[in-house]
């Protein structure tokens, strides 16, 4: 555990803040940390279908591109974690590659403070090669509001953006909220909806078509309290938005 709070300490040094990284880690957070002592260790995997065909900015297409990341999140409190980020590309065209790293502290609100809400806030910072993003240092900060109604569970996370190098530089905060419903339709299957937005800087937000919208199906496995399963299908819902998008997260929990 020293050793790998040890490297987030690194990487924060180095890196500073970063917004998420698009298409690496599709997930809309709940406000729980990882319990302490404990370490979750999760893979993303998302595969883009309909991408983006041509380079955009200098950035590298989407277009059938598979994105691996890596995710270490460590409980240091009952309420305080620190997760990392390791983002790889697989495609062809010399496109396979490490991306980048990020680091994401996270406290949430105490279960002794009795809300009746989950909240918790996570920033995460960190850095991506300029040739997979318009931005190689940037910051997110990400609140999270959720609740659980008997079978259904909703979270909202209303994400601001900032970038700090690269293209979008001089752009105020952007706004991107993600939102999530989900349903328990057993013990074990709770399918539901993600939305995941990019509506652009709030002081000059861009028109319907140029911002990002994404919904997903996506469904909950909950076959284990040690594991972690989320499984998707995602469509753009403009035309500057990847599209078809599959999605898996496999996720374990390790004292």
């Amino acid at each position: 555990m020293r050793k790998i709070a040890g490297l987030c300490a690194g990487w924060m040094m180095l890196a500073g803040m970063a917004m998420a990284q698009d298409n690496y880690e599709i997930q809309v957070y709940g406000s729980q940390t990882v319990n302490k002592g404990y370490t979750m260790v999760e893979l993303h995997s998302n595969y883009t279908a309909d991408g983006e065909r041509t380079y955009k900015n200098d950035v590298l297409p989407t277009q059938h591109m598979l994105h691996e990341t890596v995710e270490i999140t460590h409980g240091f409190t009952p309420w305080f974690e620190v997760g990392c980020y390791f983002f790889n590309a697989i495609g062809d065209m010399n496109r396979t590659n490490y991306v980048g790293s990020h680091i994401r502290p996270r406290v949430r609100v105490p279960d002794s403070w009795q809300w009746p809400v989950g909240v918790s806030l996570s920033l995460e910072g960190g850095f991506q090669k300029r040739a997979y993003s318009e931005d190689d240092w940037s910051m997110e900060i990400r609140p999270i509001v959720d609740k659980q109604l008997g079978d259904l569970y909703l979270s909202f996370n209303p994400t601001f953006d900032k970038s700090f190098h690269g293209i979008n530089k001089n752009q105020g905060f952007e706004f991107a909220p993600n939102f999530k419903a989900g349903y328990n339709v057993t013990k074990t299957i709770a399918p539901g909806i993600e939305y995941y937005g990019g509506w652009g800087a709030l002081n000059n937000l861009p028109p319907f078509y140029r911002q990002e919208h994404q919904l997903f199906a996506a469904v909950d496995l909950n076959v284990s309290p040690v594991w972690e399963i989320n499984a998707g299908f995602g469509w753009g819902l403009t035309s500057g938005t990847d599209d078809h998008i599959f999605k898996l997260i496999l996720g374990r929990r390790f004292h």
